[in-house]
């Protein structure tokens, strides 16, 4: 069922009152009474209530949903400090790919590259989000024991699937520790075991690597661990198993050289296969039906953030990638699923519009789908009047005026016949792919051309596989919409330039650009697009700038920390 998650903390919620999370906390774990009573751990709905607030701490932002107050974060704007909404700020506004000219909560300076330590907002609330996910596995680690579960009389309801919970936390936690040695680097170390009153110690990059590496391992069965996760494709809608892990060990390799020093582009190919060869995350027979409404039915996503109209309500998440996307006058084009209540302040820059052929860019008023598009994926509004490519108005300056620059509009809040969802138009049920296959075929690609076992012609076959299913050609064919021309590739066409624009065509929004252009020397120097330093065209910046400062706020109440290179220190 697409919602269990959400039910299930929408009833934690009503047993109980969580306090925000980090406002006498920091990145220390919570102490009982702050998350939950005693009362909680008495049923077997407590304990799972309990694990969908682990999950929900990636999805909510607050305790009474819409925005409505008693957020998570402790000063924070509640709609900006969603997970996902903070990571496009973190992972997409700095990059080739979006632009969106606010200044409050730290966005100019994060879309200018030209954040520091001081940075309130975006950057602090990120690093927060992540330790509070953490905070909320180590409390759920702490009490989902064999012992307390048999101590509590609910070993005929939880014996036989603690393990599995637990592997489920330890899972979580390891994405957030993989996902802060990404941004931060060095970062402090707590688990289930740290006491309240201990200063967490901070790790180095590589023990924040081999941490989160150790730990998915331990879910999988590959160390000495009982606790494993659930059969790829074998457990319930919304929550990770084997796969999710295979899939985040990829990511980690793939990026090893780049975080840590080291090679790892053969361990990186090893576990994109286990994800491609197991057959239960196969690629969604159209692109265009993985960012929609009842994309609880696309196989290819391995792991959804659960959202809902009704139970999951915020200006965060999927909510935010529709609306922030559209402006209201784009409903009369095609069916947005928010009706007028687009924000319209995000647009695409001209390096991502500039990825796709030209003649693929225009929006067709008489073909809303894209369908006679070769490349499916090059999902842009270009017809409002007096619309322009360029992010600039006549005087060369950033403008808040939408038609400089084109929407993006692969976000939809329909449904794959193109019908408003049952939840209404208010807020989105657009579940998020945190991670999806395709990502793994293309991930395999550039381990191989990094020096992984393997022929080009191998690399060549995993990303021809994506681009097919884009333009719909092969066995992508589908009636009424046209076979794309130019999908398939040769060997001498593949090169890591073609890679790192295909990863745009694929991924774009999807919270990993960043990452990637880091990866392919892309980041800093070398390559500019709009706004880049605050130049129209862009400019070099320092290659410090790779990794994110750690907030200035946490410097203050961890005596322990050492800032990253490149930014002043008290």
């Amino acid at each position: 069922m697409k919602k269990y998650i959400l039910q299930l903390a929408a009833a934690l919620l009503a047993t109980m009152a969580l306090s925000s999370c980090l406002g006498n906390l920091d990145t220390q774990p919570l102490d009982d009474n702050d998350l939950v009573g005693t009362q909680v751990y008495s049923t077997a709905d407590g304990y799972m209530g309990v694990l969908a607030k682990c999950y929900g701490s990636l999805i909510l932002t607050g305790q009474q949903g819409g925005d409505g107050g008693n957020g998570d974060l402790e000063g924070a704007n509640e709609g900006y400090s969603g997970y996902v909404r903070l990571m496009f700020y973190l992972q997409e506004l700095n990059t080739d790919e979006f632009l969106m000219p606010s200044s409050s909560n730290g966005l100019r300076k994060m879309l200018n590259l030209q954040w520091d330590a001081s940075n309130a907002g975006v950057l602090t609330w990120t690093y927060q989000r992540l330790y509070m996910c953490i905070a909320y596995c180590d409390e759920f680690l702490r009490e989902c024991t064999p012992d307390k579960i048999q101590s509590r009389g609910l070993q005929s309801e939880l014996g036989g699937k603690c393990h599995e919970l637990r592997a489920e936390a330890r899972f979580l936690r390891a994405y957030c520790y993989a996902t802060l040695c990404d941004l931060f680097g060095n970062v402090p170390y707590v688990d289930e075991n740290t006491a309240v009153t201990d200063l967490p110690v901070q790790m180095t990059r590589q023990e924040t690597f081999a941490y989160a590496e150790s730990e998915l391992k331990a879910v999988l069965g590959e160390n000495a661990s009982e606790d494993i996760l659930g059969d790829a494709g074998a457990t319930e809608y919304g929550h990770v198993n084997k796969a999710a892990a295979w899939f985040q060990l990829a990511r980690l390799y793939l990026n090893a050289h780049t975080w840590i020093g080291t090679d790892r582009y053969n361990d990186c190919l090893t576990y994109c296969k286990k994800v491609i060869d197991c057959g239960k995350f196969p690629l969604a027979a159209d692109y265009r039906q993985i960012f929609l409404a009842d994309n609880n039915t696309c196989s290819e996503i391995i792991w959804p953030l659960v959202q809902d109209g009704l139970r999951a309500q915020s200006s965060a998440g999927t909510n935010f990638y529709v609306k922030a996307f559209v402006n209201g006058a784009m409903d009369s084009y095609y069916q947005t699923g928010v009706e007028t209540r687009g924000w319209g302040n995000v647009r695409a820059k001209m390096t991502l519009v500039d990825m796709f052929d030209a003649a693929d860019v225009p929006f067709d008023t008489n073909d809303t789908w894209g369908n006679n598009k070769n490349d499916k994926r090059a999902q842009f509004m270009t017809a409002l009047p007096g619309q322009r490519k360029e992010t600039y108005d006549d005087n060369g300056a950033m403008t808040s005026t939408f038609t400089c620059g084109y929407g993006y509009i692969k976000w939809r809040n329909v449904t794959k016949d193109d019908k408003v969802c049952a939840s209404g138009t208010q807020y989105t049920s657009i579940d998020f792919p945190m991670f999806r296959s395709a990502d793994a075929y293309l991930m395999a690609a550039e381990a191989i051309m990094r020096g992984a076992s393997g022929t080009k012609a191998d690399a060549v076959k995993y990303v021809n596989e994506v681009r097919e299913r884009a333009y719909m050609t092969g066995k992508y064919a589908k009636a009424g919409v046209k076979e794309g021309v130019g999908a398939t590739i040769t060997e001498s066409q593949l090169t890591f330039d073609f890679l790192l624009a295909e990863r745009s065509r694929e991924m774009a929004s999807e919270i990993c650009r960043r990452t990637d252009l880091i990866r392919f020397g892309k980041f800093t120097k070398g390559y500019n697009w709009d706004w880049k330093d605050a130049v129209r065209d862009g400019k070099d910046v320092e290659d410090y700038l790779q990794l994110f400062p750690i907030p200035e706020a946490e410097l203050t109440n961890n005596s322990l920390l050492k800032q990253n290179p490149g930014y002043p220190t008290k």
